[in-house]
């Protein structure tokens, strides 16, 4: 018979949380009563400002290195913030990188860092978190943050699409695996969010025009992480190998974009 799994350690560990969504949503993680694992690759200091965030929300919080070039090794910082937090509840890989080149003009060793960046280190990082949820046996969630280039390809991305992709299909492989021990997996993928890895860092997207994407404008991290907060908890134990758009529309102009289109600009990414 099916059993309950509602009793998860109320622990998460968000990579790549030292800025942008990962802060993002490490603090709205933090609101709903979770302590933190925060991660870093070379922003100590930004690291280090989350953890204060979550600090302030009432939880607990933890701050480790982290360079997923390093691998398998690297990884092993799940289960470090894990013992120093006492358990792990949910897991979002958020830790990301891209180029913007054309896949003849890639090096193998550009395509190397972001496959290890954005694919090999979260399939490691959710191999050691559902080893550990499954140990448990209380159930648990992983979340991958993933891109609208999970499901759609782009001009001079396509390491980046590649590593996007696998990820979204990896998504629903561990999510068929683990839902019986109440383990569920999903991926959120994201438009163009006001980020640093967008050149829209400390804008308000609301002052910034975007006539391609229905909405308007670009996405706040803050929207990204909403969608994570309720996929982390409790009430979304049926929600499983799902990809989460967070785009503001952007994927539904296909057609749109292709009958509108004015000059070849788009090929040059």
């Amino acid at each position: 018979m099916p059993q309950r799994y509602e009793t998860y350690d109320r622990v998460a560990v968000v990579t790549g949380s030292d800025s942008g969504i990962g802060e993002a949503i490490a603090v709205a993680l933090a609101r709903d009563g979770f302590d933190v694992g925060v991660t870093y690759r070379s922003d100590e200091a930004g690291a280090i400002t989350t953890a204060e965030k979550v600090r302030a929300a009432g939880r607990r919080a933890e701050v480790r290195h982290l360079d997923l070039t390093r691998l398998p090794g690297a990884a092993s910082v799940v289960d470090e913030l894990a013992d120093a937090l006492g358990g792990l509840g949910v897991l979002v890989n958020c830790a990301g990188t891209g180029t913007s080149t054309p896949v003849v003009e890639t090096s193998f060793e550009d395509w190397r860092e972001v496959l290890s960046t954005d694919l090999d280190g979260p399939f490691l990082c959710a191999r050691r978190a559902a080893r550990r949820m499954l140990a448990a046996g209380r159930g648990g969630r992983i979340i991958n943050i993933t891109s609208v280039h999970e499901h759609a390809p782009r001009v001079g991305s396509g390491a980046y699409c590649a590593a996007k992709g696998g990820l979204g299909l990896l998504t629903k492989v561990m999510a068929q695996e683990l839902a019986a021990q109440g383990i569920t997996v999903n991926a959120v993928a994201p438009g163009e969010i006001a980020t640093e890895m967008t050149g829209n860092e400390d804008v308000d997207p609301f002052t910034v025009e975007r006539p391609g994407i229905p909405a308007g404008r670009p996405g706040d991290a803050n929207e990204v992480a909403a969608v994570v907060a309720m996929l982390a908890g409790p009430s979304a134990a049926y929600v499983t190998g799902s990809s989460y758009v967070v785009d503001g529309g952007m994927l539904l102009m296909g057609p749109q974009a292709g009958s509108h289109l004015e000059s070849d600009a788009w090929r040059e990414g």
